[in-house]
């Protein structure tokens, strides 16, 4: 809802908050760069400047705000791997920390005219998923390859090579339902900025009595944004990271940075699995549902995003290309 200086307020009463709904996944690498020191003051900071550039967006819509925890879940696995606390857990403990640090300082941007809050937040998967046979999730810092074969020989991970060394790899299954979608729905109702579904959410199962249990994996962070943003009927689905936009031949001479794109293009294309591919299938997943458009781009330029001045907007169907 807005009030009366412009700005986005809380809503009180019976009418609920009528502004489009907007999901915006901040990639791991705003938290946490490649090489900076993993304590609690450069996350803050890396947070605070994330945030600088994500709250303009809060005043004009109903904002819903996802992030990464690869960094921050392989070094809490690597830390409690002489412990009892599955992956589920570390998931649970990871979205609390960042989601702390993300609402505190959404609060310190916004308030008076707007609070924030932190869900933790239950994503459904599949039992059956193939994904629990073949991990391919990287979490946590890479390592030599002498290093790799020692944490597996001890802890029986499974090791990938990544662009700068080897990672852990643990399974990542395909999301399917948020649980606490109607909790966030009435957050969003009353003109609160919701961040939710951090770390791609805690991957739980559901038995057949209705009845949840955590599973070790961590959910992808774009799928589950695209999942979030199709089940709360939002308008568009940000997805932000360190590079400008989606490339055609990306890394060679010939690269070219699409403005915009419909999702049969991009289908026939070719991206890195670990990085641009599943953010392309998060994106077109979203359009296809009918939802609007979603554009990927660097997070300091989310409000060009937005409006189009920047990154790559991606459409449903086939569409033209635009290029920049």
């Amino acid at each position: 809802m807005i009030n009366e200086t412009g700005s986005a307020g809380p809503s009180h009463g019976p009418t609920a908050d009528t502004r489009p709904r907007l999901v915006v996944a901040l990639g791991g690498n705003a938290l946490l760069r490649h090489g900076q020191a993993a304590n609690a003051a450069t996350q803050r900071e890396n947070v605070r400047n994330a945030v600088t550039a994500l709250a303009p967006l809060a005043h004009d819509h109903a904002l819903v705000l996802t992030h990464g925890n690869g960094p921050q879940v392989g070094l809490l696995a690597l830390e409690r791997a002489a412990g009892s606390y599955p992956l589920d857990v570390l998931d649970a403990e990871t979205e609390g920390m960042i989601g702390y640090l993300v609402a505190q300082e959404l609060d310190n941007a916004l308030a008076p005219h707007a609070r924030a809050a932190a869900l933790l937040t239950q994503i459904v998967v599949a039992a059956d998923d193939p994904a629990f046979g073949a991990p391919s999730k990287p979490i946590g810092p890479s390592y030599s390859r002498d290093e790799a074969h020692a944490l597996a020989t001890r802890f029986g991970w499974t090791m990938r090579e990544g662009a700068d060394g080897m990672r852990r790899a643990v399974a990542s299954p395909q999301p399917l339902r948020i649980v606490e979608r109607a909790v966030i729905e009435l957050l969003l109702e009353h003109g609160v900025v919701v961040v939710c579904a951090g770390g791609g959410g805690i991957p739980v199962l559901e038995r057949a009595d209705g009845t949840l249990a955590g599973v070790e994996a961590v959910i992808d962070k774009d799928l589950a944004s695209s999942l979030l943003a199709r089940e709360l009927g939002a308008t568009a689905l940000l997805l932000l990271t360190d590079v400008d936009a989606v490339y055609a031949d990306f890394g060679t001479p010939q690269a070219r940075a699409w403005r915009e794109a419909g999702a049969a293009t991009l289908a026939a294309q070719t991206f890195a699995p670990g990085s641009m591919a599943p953010k392309i299938a998060a994106c077109r997943e979203f359009v296809a549902a009918g939802g609007g458009f979603a554009a990927i781009g660097r997070l300091d330029a989310a409000a060009d995003i937005l409006a189009g001045r920047a990154g790559t907007r991606i459409l449903a169907g086939g569409g033209a290309e635009r290029w920049w």
